[in-house]
């Protein structure tokens, strides 16, 4: 079986174990991927923007050829610069495509119990017509300073699990 890797901090965790750990020994019917793929300018990419798109799909790819897992893709939309002359780029679509997947999943009843790893608000009224419709909802967030999820989306929630490095010990490391 093919591993794929994530970097937390400076290690690299199997993205299987780490789904696998998200579900807390409960069945599995799939893991979700939701992403967008890098910027890279249509007509005069530059030599990082060619690298950077090209490990990504590299990554997309090793992640679809994984049992069990789907990988849903957004638009990343250049919205010009800011102040500084800095590009300023905006995910569309990405958590539409969660809250659309869940919804549809719970409405069939084909889970019972549903695991995100967010911290956006922005799947609030998805996750309140999954638990309608009798989901469980776990949310799962870096315990990080900066990346703490939106104080609404914790109460909205049966369960709360924040994950700091200590967690990740039971998952197989690669140096």
């Amino acid at each position: 079986m093919q591993k794929v890797l994530v970097r937390y901090s400076n290690a690299s965790v199997d993205y299987q174990a780490f789904s696998a750990l998200l579900s807390d020994g409960c069945p599995l019917l799939r893991t979700y991927y939701y992403n967008c793929m890098p910027y890279k300018d249509a007509s005069k990419p530059t030599p990082e923007q060619i690298e950077r798109f090209a490990n990504m799909q590299r990554f997309i790819d090793k992640l679809r050829n994984l049992d069990r897992y789907d990988v849903r893709l957004g638009k990343l939309e250049y919205r010009g610069e800011n102040d500084s002359g800095k590009p300023i780029f905006v995910q569309k679509r990405v958590d539409i495509l969660l809250g659309c997947d869940l919804v549809l999943l719970a409405s069939k009843s084909r889970i019972s119990k549903a695991v995100l790893f967010t911290g956006d608000s922005d799947f609030i009224p998805a996750i309140e017509i999954a638990k309608n419709e009798g989901v469980e909802i776990v949310l799962y967030y870096s315990n990080e300073r900066d990346f703490k999820p939106h104080a609404s989306l914790l109460q909205i929630v049966d369960e709360r699990k924040g994950l700091d490095k200590a967690a990740f010990d039971g998952i197989p490391y690669i140096k």
